[in-house]
């Protein structure tokens, strides 16, 4: 239910219609808006308490965890409420979301938005003061957003999971596939989206695992995934990606295409695949391509399909006879997928190569998730015929929160700013409860990984009269960038010190080797342009300088880092020349170790030439990813003219 609330104790505040005295958008004369306005007021009114009260009846209704005060005193409880409601939400906050139920007034949770920040605060900061008031702040201040689904769920008894998105490898065993419709029945139930990588599951018509019978392929695999996610209440929390050079590539993409009668085969289901290096060489000479049976990798190489360096291999795989090869045209893969994202959207892209080339944690990264940021090395986990575990390997969950850029440049320490996001979603991470899935929840546990985004770049550029794709916008990109990394690496290798532990796996990274650091020791990087310049030194932020970045590589190779992963990165582009956001993306991405993934909105006129070219334009760019696609449509006849986003 979404409630309208005030700061004022036991104020009455209309939830729905429109306000006493403001003309109706519908024309209606001036009683008859009254009298709306009135029968509205009477059915749908929450009466707001205090502060104090509130918290007080939410706790002993059980929808608030009592645990979280305990670390606290009645005193500083107190006083951090006072202070969020002093602040009030500066962000255009004007209504809160909450699905816990209450009894206050039989329907509605009147908890305040600046008390949900408060909620949070306390649960995070786990007894830390300052902690708690410099969440609460960022917060309000709105430089930085927490992820919904963590938001609304942390300190709550009946709560979901505080991970938005959760990744697991699919292992070419029948208990495997079945222990992957299990785990994200579960984690959707329990509000994670879940992508799968399926890239290691045998083609259709290969040698059955037991029957006799030969194999049904991916196709059936991802009905079942479908369907576990309806079960769960959650359709649309699924996404499945696949390799370009999985022999069922292309029957994986027309799965997603729309029927004769306006369905699709799999509706509810977002698509991505996983595009290495060669697959671009091979259509840039319109040369055929091989797809090879992931059964006969793993079979004669001993290594599955995911984690064979195609383009290394690929004239290697394509020489071996053991291997069962089927052949398409590079181009008409190119093809499939551009119609497929004219009609959906979907897929996303994996550039594998260019993630694993710039990939700091030793390992293969094979997969990503439906916004095509999250880039992380997991490993294979088997199982026994009971569905138990034999072998736990590693997946990935990630928490996510952004900072918004133009808010972020008015903050009077960008490095407090930045480190206390970073210790929000470690916290996050670490009182995350993924014992459903054990994989997952060791992962987590293995890396304290965590996503730190970025929001509101256009807002900042048009603030700054900086126009997408200008030298100008190159420049602020690659500087911002620059900095936010130097702070969200000197904030873990805090926490690494603090706690005296580093994310497992360290010693074996290019941050733990000191290669990491080598880019930003070969000279002092200041901006290019004057209004770069003139912009960062208004907003007094200080920048980085090669001894800066010296200190910091040797205080890491000292005492670690906390987190494996740190930035997850999706910047839309509405209303943006695609080539420019492009362009923009890659100055971001040389500093985020993950994904930097630009959704490009193309015009309605685009083809699947246009599309091509933008994906070929993103490859050479260096980025890793590219999210969905969206198209815009016109406006059908009467509808008021213009365009709008399909």
């Amino acid at each position: 239910m979404t409630t309208l609330l005030t700061r004022e104790a036991g104020a009455v505040v209309p939830v729905a219609g429109e306000r006493p005295g403001h003309a109706c958008a519908s024309g209606l004369p001036a009683d008859e808006v009254q009298d709306t306005h009135r029968d509205h007021t009477d059915r749908d009114t929450v009466i707001v308490p205090s502060p104090e009260e509130t918290l007080d009846r939410l706790i002993e209704e059980g929808h608030h965890d009592p645990r979280v005060f305990d670390r606290y005193d009645l005193e500083f409880i107190e006083s951090l409420f006072r202070r969020a409601s002093a602040r009030g939400p500066g962000v255009e906050v004007t209504h809160h979301t909450c699905d816990a139920p209450s009894t206050l007034q039989g329907a509605g949770c009147p908890e305040r938005f600046e008390d949900r920040v408060c909620m949070v605060a306390l649960s995070l900061a786990a007894g830390d003061r300052c902690l708690a008031e410099q969440i609460v702040d960022e917060i309000l201040s709105g430089r930085f957003h927490p992820d919904a689904t963590m938001f609304l769920n942390v300190g709550r008894v009946s709560r979901g999971e505080l991970m938005p998105c959760i990744l697991l490898r699919v292992e070419d065993t029948l208990e495997s596939i079945a222990w992957a419709v299990n785990s994200s029945l579960q984690l959707s139930g329990r509000g994670g989206v879940v992508a799968l990588s399926l890239t290691n599951v045998r083609e259709v018509g290969a040698p059955p695992r037991a029957a006799e019978s030969s194999s049904t392929g991916i196709i059936p695999v991802m009905r079942l995934l479908e369907d576990s996610f309806a079960c769960a209440g959650a359709p649309g929390a699924g996404a499945v990606c696949l390799h370009a050079h999985h022999p069922e590539i292309l029957s994986f993409l027309e799965a997603g295409r729309a029927g004769t009668d306006g369905r699709t085969c799999l509706e509810n289901l977002s698509l991505g695949v996983v595009v290495p290096d060669i697959t671009f060489e091979l259509a840039h000479d319109d040369q055929e391509m091989q797809l090879f049976s992931p059964h006969d990798v793993a079979r004669v190489h001993g290594v599955p399909l995911s984690e064979i360096e195609v383009s290394r291999r690929y004239h290697e795989l394509v020489a071996d006879d053991r291997i069962r090869k089927t052949t398409i045209k590079a181009r008409e893969f190119f093809e499939a997928v551009a119609k497929l994202q004219l009609e959906s959207g979907w897929p996303y892209l994996v550039f594998e190569d260019a993630v694993n080339r710039d990939n700091p944690i030793r390992g293969w990264v094979t997969m990503s998730d439906a916004d095509a940021r999250i880039l992380q090395v997991a490993t294979s986990s088997h199982h026994n015929e009971d569905l138990s575990s034999c072998v736990v390997g590693k997946d990935i969950s990630c928490p996510l929160g952004s900072l918004d850029i133009a808010a972020a440049l008015e903050s009077p320490d960008l490095g407090r700013t930045v480190e206390t996001a970073v210790r929000v979603l470690t916290a996050v991470s670490d009182q995350s409860d993924l014992g459903c899935v054990p994989s997952v929840d060791r992962g987590t546990t293995m890396g304290h990984a965590i996503g730190l985004g970025q929001v509101n770049l256009h807002g900042c550029l048009t603030r700054e009269s900086i126009r997408h794709g200008s030298d100008e916008c190159r420049d602020f990109t690659d500087m911002y960038f620059r900095v936010i990394t130097y702070h969200a690496l000197w904030a873990s290798c805090r926490l690494a010190k603090e706690r005296r532990t580093t994310f497992e796996g360290f010693e074996r990274s290019t941050y733990a080797t000191g290669e990491y650091f080598d880019k930003y020791l070969e000279q002092d990087r200041l901006p290019r342009t004057k209004k770069v310049a003139e912009l960062f030194t208004r907003s007094k932020i200080v920048l980085p300088t090669r001894q800066d970045w010296l200190e910091l590589a040797a205080e890491v190779a000292r005492h670690g880092l906390y987190n494996q992963n740190l930035q997850a990165v999706s910047l839309p582009g509405h209303g943006v020349d695609p080539e420019k956001v492009i362009d923009t993306c890659a100055e971001a991405v040389k500093h985020v170790d993950q994904g930097v993934s630009p959704m490009l909105v193309l015009p309605g006129t685009a083809t699947t030439q246009d599309l091509t070219r933008l994906q070929r334009r993103a490859w050479r760019s260096g980025l890793k990813t590219l999210c969905r696609v969206r198209v815009e449509r016109a406006r059908p006849a009467g509808d008021g003219g213009g365009d709008h986003e399909a």
